[in-house]
């Protein structure tokens, strides 16, 4: 018996040449343009967590680098973030009371990365459905988190931690929803 495996899918990283080298500089490129995006910080009033472009970047990322590369990234911006380097939220490190959505991102890279590799950043409807989920699962981990740190209710949590950032994060998946099709459609005229 014969085991066949399932033809390896695609995303916009496997079109850069070299193998080793090309991953690891496509995952340190990927936390730092997290970090990078991180500083583009808005205060929330009311909440303790700002809006930020991380969340554009780890979703961009993990669909850019697919599942393993883009999880790997958002890992290492989360231990050289909390291991110190400034490159959270307003330059920061450690262990901010928002560091639950930070985690959060190594799941959505992973998700977002293994959707991207099936198709899913392909077309504006199908990159929207894509970033929701990705958002989803940041959220997920984000909130309990936020709860723990501060002690705060599920509803309070929500109210702070979700609420107030639903329409920047649309704006987010609506710009992800045109830049990565976009790209793919520079791709295959090359």
């Amino acid at each position: 018996m014969t085991l066949a495996l399932a033809p390896r899918r695609t995303v916009l990283a496997d079109f850069v040449p070299g193998a080793l080298a090309r991953d690891l500089m496509l995952v340190v490129a990927g936390a730092a343009l997290t970090g990078l995006a991180a500083q583009v910080a808005l205060p929330i009033p009311g909440s303790p967590v700002p809006l930020t472009g991380q969340t554009f970047a780890a979703l961009l990322v993990g669909a850019s680098l697919g599942w393993q590369r883009g999880a790997t990234s958002m890992l290492l911006y989360l231990i050289a973030g909390v291991a110190g380097v400034p490159w959270f939220q307003g330059g920061s490190s450690g262990v901010p009371v928002s560091l639950g959505y930070v985690v959060g991102f190594v799941f959505a890279g992973a998700l977002v990365g293994y959707l991207a590799g099936r198709g899913g950043d392909r077309t504006p409807l199908r990159t929207l459905g894509t970033m929701a989920l990705g958002n989803l699962v940041i959220y997920s981990v984000g909130v309990p988190w936020l709860m723990a740190m501060t002690g705060m209710g599920l509803g309070k949590a929500l109210a702070v931690g979700v609420l107030p950032f639903l329409i920047g994060d649309a704006l987010k998946i609506a710009l992800a929803a045109g830049v990565l099709p976009g790209a793919w459609a520079l791709v295959r005229r090359r």
